[in-house]
């Protein structure tokens, strides 16, 4: 079983799926590395060399700084990398609105919903909002708060489901 995952090929860490000792030896893209410390699962390794100030790369986008000089089979965390969001600490939403002109008569229209009783259709009975990076919790908890409200009866529900990791989280990794 792998040990890591390289999300995106220009990544220069990867995320540990399950701890990995220091120590020992693990894989990935066929180069095999040794851990310098333990790696916890969901926490993040380096895979090569990244010089102090240098950009942390993970899903293919700049997630942090190094703090200090990160040698490859290093644990990559709050003790090396300082976030990349600045002083940027609030956030605005600023919706445009995205209008489209169906084709009059689409030859391959379908609709992958269903029926309900009363002959009315739906594509769901539920709104998820799952976001992929833990620095978006709160909006994501905002806006299905903001969701259920405007479409309450539409749906059975709007639930947001915070993430535990993410970039630029200087917490639990």
């Amino acid at each position: 079983m792998e040990k890591i995952i390289k999300i995106h090929e220009s990544d220069n860490v990867a995320v540990a799926i399950q701890t990995i000792a220091a120590g020992e030896e693990f894989a990935v893209a066929g180069v095999t590395m040794t851990a310098k410390e333990e790696i916890p699962a969901g926490h993040k390794v380096a895979l090569t060399r990244i010089a102090v100030g240098e950009e942390v790369i993970k899903y293919g986008c700049r997630i942090g700084y190094a703090k200090e000089a990160i040698e490859p089979g290093s644990w990559v965390h709050i003790h090396n990398i300082r976030t990349a969001l600045g002083e940027l600490l609030s956030y605005t939403y600023e919706p445009v609105e995205d209008t489209f002109e169906m084709e009059k008569n689409p030859s391959n229209a379908s609709f992958r919903g269903f029926v309900r009783t009363d002959g009315k259709v739906g594509v769901r009975n539920e709104i998820w909002i799952i976001p992929t990076v833990g620095c978006v919790n709160n909006v994501a908890s905002a806006m299905a708060k903001a969701a259920a409200g405007r479409i309450k009866g539409t749906v059975d529900d709007v639930v947001a489901y915070p993430h535990p990791y993410g970039c630029s989280q200087m917490g639990d990794d």
